[in-house]
């Protein structure tokens, strides 16, 4: 029997090596980690994607890694299978099947990156500033989901028999990573949630306009 290839279980592949490494190694932990003064003022740019394979523990790792398989083979069908495009959008898209793959990474690898905006932007000048994970990434993908399927039921782990409407995700997480941003005190960086997720509908504006018109149709019934 011929088993499917999938790049979102390649990716957690990747993520859960990567993690236990530097959870053992702490000297390319510490290389690893986004460190804002280091890329700015030394350039070390690996550190900008370095940083989203690697986590600071076993529930962080889990987390993303939970939340990536969720939520990401139902994004990389889209993405891969003309058959499935077509459904969610009525046409075909125009980067071919061939293609799906390569815009499921520019999705993933290009919110791992997008995610590191708001440290830059605040802590360039903080060499003892350090974060890591995939969240970032972790969100676009959580956002893109929503948009393809807004009226799916999820569950949030801490209310697991409560499922509501993907398009309230949404909002919640938004509101949510807002105001534990702006709370400050956690020693997690939202922002950067809120940066990945941010680029996650950007990306899809861009590259298939039409998902507006799906997501909101799908809303009201057009």
């Amino acid at each position: 029997m011929a088993i499917e290839f999938s790049i979102t279980i390649v990716i957690i592949a990747i993520t859960v090596i990567a993690s236990f490494f530097a959870f053992n190694n702490r000297e390319k932990l510490g290389q690893w980690m986004m460190n804002p003064y280091a890329v700015v003022h030394y350039k070390d740019y690996k550190r900008l994607l370095t940083h989203g394979l690697i986590h600071g523990d076993m529930m962080h790792l889990f987390f993303n890694v939970f939340v990536l398989h969720q939520f990401g083979s139902s994004v990389e069908m889209v993405f891969t299978n003309e058959s499935a495009f077509n459904v969610v959008f009525g046409m075909q898209n125009w980067w071919g099947s061939g293609m799906g793959i390569s815009m499921f990474l520019m999705l993933y690898i290009g919110a791992i990156f997008a995610a590191t905006i708001p440290s830059i932007i605040k802590h360039k000048d903080n060499p003892g500033y350090n974060s890591l994970g995939a969240s970032g990434a972790v969100s676009a993908v959580l956002i893109v989901y929503i948009l393809i399927q807004p009226t799916a039921s999820l569950t949030l782990l801490i209310f697991p028999f409560f499922p509501i409407p993907a398009w309230v995700m949404g909002i919640l997480f938004f509101v949510f990573e807002a105001y534990m941003n702006k709370r400050g005190g956690t020693g997690i960086a939202h922002d950067a949630h809120i940066y990945g997720a941010i680029y996650g509908l950007l990306f899809m504006t861009v590259v298939q306009p039409s998902v507006w018109t799906w997501f909101f149709g799908t809303l009201f019934g057009g």
